[in-house]
C-alpha cells in the first residue's frame, strides 16, 4: 500500500514534469510571437475570450495563461479589461486537457507511444535549428505526460482489495450539501497544493475510473479545482502594481462566482450534464464518467463566461474599488514593470523587462529639463544647487535601475528563450548601458558648472543661447529615441535617430568652430569659452548615447548581434 502511494506520488510528478516541459517547449517555439498575439488583442472582450481559449489550448495551461495576463497588465500591455476576457478564456480552454485525458488516457494505453516519441523529441533535439529543439522539448513532455497518467492509474489501489479505504471515502459521501463542499474544498486545496488544475483533473478521473469516488463527489472536486486554480495567478500579482493584482482577484471572483451558482444548482446542473452527454450518444460508454466530467468542466467555464462577459465593467469597478491605486507621487527610482513575482515562461519575463527600458528611457528623458534648469541658474550658487542635486539623484537612479534590470535579464533563463529574444536581451544590455550613461552625463554637466561658479564664470547670453539650441536637438533625439524603443517591433528604419544625431553634430561643429575663430580676437574669455565648449561636448555626447540605443533597438530587429561601441560621428 506504501509502496502504491510513493508510486502514485512519482508519477503525479511525471505527470507534471511532462506537462511542464509540454507547456514550455510550446512558448519557445512560439517565441516572442505568443507574446505580441496577447499583447495585441482589441477591447473586444469577445475576442479576448476566444484568444485566452486559443492561446490556453495551445499551451495546456491555464496558469501559465493567466500569470502571463497578469504580467502584461504589470507591463502595461494589456488594459484591464483586455485581461479579464484573456482570462475568462482561458478558463475555458484549459477544459481541452480534461477532454485528451479522458478520450485519450483511459481508451487505450497511450504510454505505448511514449517510447517511441521520446525517440522523435530525441532526434529533434539534436537539430541546429531553434525551433525544432522548442518542439523536441513539446514532443518529450507530452510523451512524459502519458507515460506518467498510465504510472498514476496503475499506482492507484483497487478498492476491492482495500476495504477499508473504500468505508473511509464512503464516510464522506452521502452527506448532500455537506459532502459537496467538502469536495469542493478538497479540490481547491489539492489544486493549490500541485499548482496546476490538470494534475488534479486527472487525479479526479482516475480516482473515478477506479472507483474511489461518484461522479457527484467527482464533479465537486472540479468546482474546487476551478478555486484553486486562480491562486497561482494572485501569488504573482501579489507584488506587481494595483492593475497586476487587480486582474488576478478579477479571475479569483469570476472562478467564485461560478462556483456558487454551480453549488446552489448542483443537482440540476449535473442533470443538465447528464442530458448533454445522453444526446450526444456518449451515456452508453464504459467512458461515459469520465466524459461527463470534462463536460462538466467545459460547461461549467462556457455558463460562467456566458453569463459574466456581459459585466467586465462592473467586475472592473469591484476589483478596483477592493484594490486601490497607489497613494503618493510617483518615484522615477522605483521599477514599475518587472516586480510581477513568478514568472512561468522567460518570453514573458522579457516582455517586462522591455516595458521597464522605456520606462528607464522616459525618466533619463526627464533629467533633461533639469539640466537646462541647472544651465538657466548657472549665474546664481544657491538657485543652482537644487538642480545639481537633482541630476546627481538621477545619476543614482540610473545606476540602481541598471542594476536592477540588468540583474532581471541575468536570471532569465536562456534554455527557454527563442534566437530572437536572445537577441533581443543582448539589445536590452547595451540599452540599459547606454541610458546609465545618460544619467553620468547630467551629473557630470553639473560638476562643470559648479567648478565653473567655483572660478567666478559665467555664460553670455550668446553662450546660454547656443547650449539652449544643443539642449533642443538632444529633446529631439530623446522623442526619436522613445518612438524607437516604444515602436520596437515595427520599425523599418531608424532615420529620425540619425537625422537629430547629425544635427546635433552639425550644431557642435558650428558653436565650437565659432568660438574657437572668436577666441583669437578675445582671448581674455578663454575660460569663459572652455567652459561653453565643455557644456556643448557633453551635450552632444549624451546624442552619441541616444542613438546608439535606436543602433542598438535596429539590430536586434534585422536579427544582427549588438555589437559595442559608440555610433561614428
Amino acid at each position: 500500500m506504501v509502496l502504491s502511494i510513493l508510486t502514485l506520488i512519482g508519477a503525479l510528478g511525471l505527470f507534471l514534469y511532462g506537462m511542464n516541459l509540454m507547456s514550455s517547449g510550446l512558448q519557445k517555439a512560439a517565441g516572442s510571437g505568443l507574446r505580441k498575439f496577447l499583447s495585441s488583442i482589441t477591447s473586444n472582450p469577445v475576442k479576448g475570450v476566444v484568444t485566452g481559449m486559443g492561446v490556453t489550448a495551445v499551451i495546456q495551461s491555464s496558469s501559465a495563461t493567466t500569470v502571463m495576463v497578469v504580467g502584461f497588465v504589470n507591463a502595461g500591455l494589456l488594459t484591464l479589461t483586455q485581461a479579464i476576457s484573456v482570462i475568462m478564456g482561458a478558463n475555458i480552454g484549459t477544459t481541452f486537457t480534461a477532454w485528451i485525458i479522458a478520450l485519450f488516457g483511459f481508451k487505450a494505453d497511450v504510454s505505448i507511444l511514449a517510447v517511441p516519441l521520446m525517440a522523435l523529441g530525441f532526434i529533434l533535439s539534436v537539430s541546429k535549428k531553434g525551433r525544432w529543439r522548442d518542439i523536441s522539448e513539446f514532443v518529450v513532455g507530452f510523451s512524459l505526460l502519458f507515460l506518467g497518467l498510465s504510472f498514476m492509474k496503475n499506482s492507484v489501489p483497487d478498492l476491492q482489495s482495500s476495504p477499508e479505504v473504500l468505508q473511509f471515502l464512503q464516510s464522506w459521501s452521502g452527506h448532500g450539501a455537506l459532502s459537496v463542499l467538502l469536495f469542493v474544498l478538497v479540490g481547491s486545496v489539492l489544486t493549490l497544493i500541485l499548482q496546476s488544475s490538470s494534475a488534479t483533473v486527472a487525479l479526479t478521473l482516475i480516482f473515478l475510473n477506479m472507483g474511489w469516488i461518484q461522479f457527484d463527489m467527482a464533479a465537486a472536486m472540479v468546482l474546487g479545482e476551478n478555486i484553486g486554480t486562480t491562486i497561482t495567478a494572485n501569488i504573482a500579482a501579489s507584488v506587481g502594481n494595483p492593475n497586476a493584482r487587480r486582474a488576478a482577484l478579477a479571475h479569483t471572483v469570476f472562478n467564485i462566482f461560478g462556483v456558487i451558482w454551480a453549488i446552489i444548482l448542483f443537482r440540476p446542473f449535473l442533470s443538465l450534464i447528464q442530458f448533454i452527454i445522453s444526446c450526444l450518444g456518449l451515456g452508453a460508454s464504459e467512458q461515459a464518467p469520465l466524459y461527463s466530467i470534462s463536460m462538466l468542466h467545459t460547461v461549467f467555464n462556457l455558463i460562467n463566461t456566458t453569463l459574466l462577459i456581459w459585466f467586465i465593467p462592473m467586475i472592473e469597478k469591484f476589483v478596483c474599488a477592493v484594490i486601490k491605486d497607489r497613494e503618493g507621487e510617483e518615484r522615477p527610482e522605483k521599477l514599475v514593470y518587472i516586480n510581477a513575482g513568478l514568472i512561468p515562461t522567460p518570453e514573458l519575463a522579457v516582455a517586462e523587462a522591455e516595458k521597464e527600458v522605456l520606462h528607464f528611457g522616459s525618466v533619463m528623458h526627464k533629467g533633461l529639463e533639469h539640466i537646462k534648469m541647472a544651465v538657466e541658474n548657472s549665474g546664481n550658487e544657491g538657485a543652482f544647487r537644487p538642480w545639481k542635486e537633482k541630476l546627481v539623484k538621477y545619476e543614482e537612479i540610473s545606476d540602481r535601475i541598471e542594476f536592477e534590470v540588468v540583474n532581471f535579464l541575468n536570471k532569465v533563463s536562456r534554455d527557454h528563450l527563442s534566437d530572437d529574444t536572445k537577441l533581443q536581451i543582448k539589445s536590452l544590455y547595451r540599452i540599459v548601458g547606454e541610458l546609465e550613461s545618460l544619467g553620468d552625463s547630467g551629473d557630470a554637466i553639473s560638476r562643470l558648472i559648479d567648478r565653473a561658479i567655483q572660478h567666478g564664470q559665467k555664460l553670455s547670453k550668446e553662450h546660454e543661447d547656443g547650449i539652449y539650441e544643443m539642449i533642443t536637438l538632444v529633446e529631439h533625439a530623446y522623442d526619436a529615441m522613445e518612438y524607437n524603443l516604444k515602436n520596437s517591433a515595427t520599425i523599418r528604419d531608424i532615420d529620425n535617430a540619425i537625422d537629430a544625431e547629425i544635427s546635433l553634430n552639425r550644431l557642435r561643429d558650428k558653436l565650437r568652430d565659432s568660438q574657437i575663430e572668436n577666441l583669437d580676437k578675445e582671448g581674455e574669455k578663454y575660460f569663459e569659452v572652455v567652459f561653453f565648449l565643455s557644456l556643448v561636448e557633453a551635450l552632444e555626447k549624451m546624442g552619441d548615447y541616444i542613438i546608439n540605443i535606436s543602433q542598438s533597438v535596429f539590430n536586434w530587429r534585422r536579427g544582427t548581434p549588438d555589437l559595442s561601441g559608440s555610433w561614428d560621428d
